[in-house]
């Protein structure tokens, strides 16, 4: 397959690259670098069977040539960037998927979103499953990424019944791995940096508020394999298993040896209190669940962080 990963050089985007060419496709990677970096793919640099393209999805998008899919991830989905890219990520959200969802519809290529737990907001039902409407804020500082990513599923649906678009929509949950940025504002590269720069952890409230991580490898596994089924989604993608981020920073502080101990703040607004994914049209639809242990995934993340954090 010929397959187009707009958001290319991002976190997970690079990772999905990288598994797509192991599979054996031939794959474009389209990023403006606002959140993602050449950094992430200056390795696939010589692979003839990839190409980087430096584009902005707000704007017109032309691909030379065939497509058999085009996977949308491009969009800005730290909490830091909801203060610092906000109007970004509603055009990306908007103008950007409604731009992907046009090269798709022209290609006759199958259309795969990367949505987000975040849809469902602040939930009043847990775990959350696919049938749930969510309990979002649209005012609120995290309602620019809340409500895009919801505009990008109606939209998606949108094509697929006007137009009959061949489209997959996948929620991903908290996911995390190697490629992460430092800076990126979101819990992994906080809890990891503040650990090995022996600094005390910063827990929000009093640390009772859930969240399950998934290894991106993992989510990788769930994207590749709902692209090839015949499952139109939603699909949520993520680890079933929940922890407090009062435990979840002391796991973090004991795999790094940090005795720095843990430090209390503020609760930001909006922050969901609870985030666990029912994946049980994962499990059916797809045969998909995680597989690696969270001790595993974040010796290798820790490691990956540690390699960088001086430099």
């Amino acid at each position: 397959m010929r397959i187009l990963i707009t958001g290319g050089a991002g976190f997970i985007g690079s990772h999905l690259c990288d598994r797509l060419l192991a599979d054996g496709h031939e794959v474009l990677a389209m990023d403006n670098l606002i959140t993602g970096s050449e950094n992430n793919i200056a390795h696939l640099a010589g692979n003839r069977r990839f190409m980087f393209i430096y584009h902005d999805v707000t704007n017109y998008i032309y691909v030379p040539g065939p497509l058999d899919a085009v996977m949308h991830l491009a969009s800005p989905a730290s909490p830091v960037d909801f203060d610092r890219v906000p109007i970004q990520i509603l055009k990306v959200g908007s103008l950007g998927t409604h731009n992907a969802l046009g090269l798709a519809l022209s290609k006759k290529a199958r259309f795969l979103i990367a949505s987000t737990s975040e849809v469902y907001g602040d939930p009043l039902v847990h775990p959350q499953p696919e049938t749930y409407w969510g309990n979002v804020n649209p005012l609120g500082v995290r309602g620019v990424y809340d409500e895009a990513k919801r505009f990008s599923e109606a939209i998606t649906m949108a094509y697929h019944r006007i137009h009959g678009l061949d489209v997959r929509i996948i929620r991903i949950f908290n996911t995390y791995g190697p490629r992460m940025r430092l800076d990126d504002g979101r819990v992994v590269p906080n809890f990891v940096g503040q650990a090995l720069r022996g600094e005390p952890v910063t827990v929000y409230g009093d640390g009772s508020q859930t969240r399950s991580f998934c290894f991106v490898s993992d989510l990788v596994e769930g994207m590749v394999r709902l692209l090839q089924s015949d499952v139109l989604g939603p699909v949520n993608v993520g680890s079933p298993d929940e922890i407090t981020m009062l435990e979840f920073a002391k796991v973090i502080n004991r795999l790094v040896g940090n005795e720095a101990g843990i430090v209390h703040k503020p609760l930001p607004v909006d922050d969901p209190r609870v985030r666990q994914p029912d994946i049980t049209r994962a499990r059916a639809t797809l045969g998909w669940e995680p597989k690696v242990t969270m001790e595993e995934g974040l010796a290798r993340t820790i490691d990956y962080f540690r390699s960088r954090i001086w430099q």
